[in-house]
Formats: C-alpha cells, sequence, structure tokens
C-alpha cells in the first residue's frame, strides 16, 4: 500500500489518541489543501497492510485509527483491511474523504471500508469554506458524519450539525 506518512498519539485527527494512516494519492486536489505532498499516487512510501497493522497495535493506549491522505478511498481495499483490524482490536474508525457519503455508496469498491468506519468526515475541502473553529473539520461543507447512527436511522446524523 502506497502511504505519505504514519502517526503515532495524535489529538487532532478524531477524539482521543489515535493511529493515524496519511494514504498516498489523492484525485481531488483540492486547492488549499493542508496536504498537497499526498496527492501525487507515486510519491510516499510502500508499506504492507501487515506492518502498518502490527504498528498500529505496538501502542495498547491507542483508542482509535484515523484514516486520512490523500484519499483513503482510492486504496479502499487495503485500508478495510486496517480497519477491519482496528475494530477487531476494539478501536473506532474515523476516515476522511473528499467524495461525500452518497457518491462512495455508489462505488462498489467502496462499500468494504464504509462498512468498517464509525465516523466519516466526507466532501471536498473547499477554501472559500474554511474556517479554523471547525470541529474535526477544514471546510463548512464538510460533515462529521455517524455512519453507525446513520445506518440505524436510516437517514444520515451529523455528529456536528
Amino acid at each position: 500500500m502506497r502511504i505519505s506518512e504514519t502517526v503515532h498519539d495524535s489529538i487532532v485527527d478524531g477524539p482521543g489518541l489515535r493511529y493515524v494512516v496519511f494514504t498516498q494519492g489523492c484525485p481531488h486536489r483540492c486547492p488549499g489543501c493542508h496536504n498537497p505532498a499526498t496527492h501525487d499516487r507515486l510519491g510516499g512510501q510502500e508499506m504492507t497492510v501487515e506492518g502498518i497493522i502490527c504498528d498500529m497495535l505496538s501502542n495498547p493506549l491507542t483508542d482509535g485509527l484515523t484514516l486520512t491522505g490523500g484519499e483513503p478511498f482510492a486504496q479502499a481495499e487495503d485500508c478495510a483491511k486496517i480497519a477491519q483490524a482496528a475494530r477487531e482490536a476494539g478501536l473506532n474508525v474515523w476516515c476522511y474523504s473528499g467524495w461525500t457519503l452518497e457518491e462512495l455508496q455508489t462505488m462498489p469498491e467502496a462499500q468494504a471500508l464504509l462498512a468498517e468506519i464509525d465516523v466519516l468526515v466526507d466532501g471536498l475541502f473547499l477554501q472559500e469554506e474554511k474556517s479554523l473553529t471547525l470541529k474535526w473539520r477544514g471546510s463548512k461543507n464538510q460533515r462529521v458524519i455517524d455512519l453507525k447512527a446513520s445506518a440505524e436511522s436510516g437517514k444520515i446524523q451529523l455528529l456536528f450539525p
């Protein structure tokens, strides 16, 4: 799998102490993106899924996994395996995507990863909607969606309306 980097002990990419995988490659290339080095799909480095999982599970204090990018859904199969391992270890899973939930729901290759995610932060980063006051997102158009509550209720449930 191609990644930009991993980060242990993040407190800014979701609640609690998080292990973060910054995937490499992003088809969206949002102007003003805070991770432009992750755009090139040939950049970054190769890591095995097994190596990432082992690294993620090495800290017993970790509360959750965050998949971000780049675009995690551009490597959905590998990200789904990591997310599944995280959930099996009792970690919660957050994922950031430039695609909206509605777009992802139409993509067959996205379904396995969606099934493993607790919270999805969706939508392109829009420079004109940027706000430093938003919790866990960069622009006002992005949504922080509780996927499990959404599945149970049959409608999108936002953590921060």
